[in-house]
């Protein structure tokens, strides 16, 4: 991941074709209103003559009668308001439009990437993603139960797989649905072929679903990203990735546990996991490490902040897709 020159021009493209759109919708505006207002449009004129005169003014310095201009724009703004709305339009009808009000629709404040910018950014790499097809495949609607067993029982919440699954379900649905209104952070963790990537799909799918920015690794990708980052400052992909995954509204990291670890390691993801806390961006991580065995094989701050700060899921069962195959074998 990481945008190339192609995807960066694409992106500015669909900017281009946002201010284009809201230009045009601006004309519209403006003609309904001098259709309606036939003196509307002289007013505008005056003021715009005043506004150059003022600016004559102040740029050969005669400041001394800059007070009356700008007491004369004044009344004639409030004549503008006042018209609009005699004939029925909000007195900011004719303000421009943005869809980014933030950046006004250039992408950038001050030049910084304006967060509408990072989330076009997250948008694109998904759409040219193979994981934009898994999504379509891997929701909520083709979740199933019926790979969970009512005979597998879990020894220690006494429930069986199905009830687990069940309770991991509803949990992440209370997660998509209370997502604008609470932080929150999910740990879900199991053997191997228990659901839990499938459960990660179904939840990055309801986020971007709601036009929320959500960056989907898996452990090894993420961690070499931000190790790479920390120590290779002219890396600008990884640069980049690393204040998108700092930045999203929800960061989604696959199979925790199985990539390699070091101190470096260590402390990059204790970084970045504290930081989210700090600002309040969710974290979702699924694994196949159970809490003692993450305390095992990392830090214990990192075991800490997670045992105190995440929900923590467990599915068990038999492997899915050992029991898909049997299935198409029969």
């Amino acid at each position: 991941m990481g945008l190339n020159n192609s995807q960066y021009q694409a992106i500015l493209r669909e900017y281009e074709k946002r201010q284009k759109a809201n230009r045009e919708q601006m004309n519209l505006r403006y003609d309904k209103v001098a259709n309606k207002i036939p003196n509307y449009p002289s007013l505008e004129q005056e003021i715009a003559a005043l506004s150059v005169e003022s600016g004559k003014k102040f740029l050969t310095g005669e400041l001394d009668s800059l007070d009356d201009y700008k007491i004369k724009l004044d009344k004639l703004s409030k004549e503008k308001a006042r018209r609009l709305e005699s004939a029925g339009f909000p007195s900011d009808y004719l303000e421009p439009i943005f869809t980014c009000k933030d950046c006004e629709d250039t992408g950038y404040i001050h030049g910084h990437k304006c967060h509408c910018f990072k989330n076009a950014t997250i948008s694109l790499l998904y759409q040219q993603s193979n994981l934009n097809e898994i999504l379509q495949r891997e929701n909520f609607d083709a979740f199933s139960f019926d790979y969970y067993s009512t005979e597998y029982i879990d020894p220690k919440s006494n429930l069986n797989a199905k009830e687990l699954a069940e309770d991991a379900v509803i949990r992440c649905k209370s997660f998509i649905e209370n997502f604008n209104g609470s932080f929150q952070n999910i740990y879900i963790y199991g053997n191997v072929g228990v659901g839990k990537t499938f459960l990660l799909n179904c939840i990055a799918k309801e986020l971007l679903f709601g036009e929320h920015s959500v960056l989907y690794f898996s452990a090894p990708d993420f961690l070499d990203i931000l190790v790479t980052s920390a120590f290779n400052k002219h890396n600008e992909v990884a640069t980049h990735l690393r204040e998108l995954i700092y930045g999203c509204e929800c960061l989604i990291i696959d199979d925790l546990g199985t990539e390699y670890i070091n101190s470096a390691i260590d402390s990059q993801l204790f970084a970045c996991i504290n930081e989210r806390l700090l600002q309040k961006k969710s974290v979702i991580i699924s694994s196949n490490l159970s809490l003692p065995n993450l305390n095992e094989k990392y830090e214990e701050r990192i075991t800490s902040r997670i045992s105190g700060n995440y929900q923590i899921l467990r599915l068990i069962g038999e492997d899915i897709r050992i029991q898909k195959n049997r299935k198409s074998n029969l």
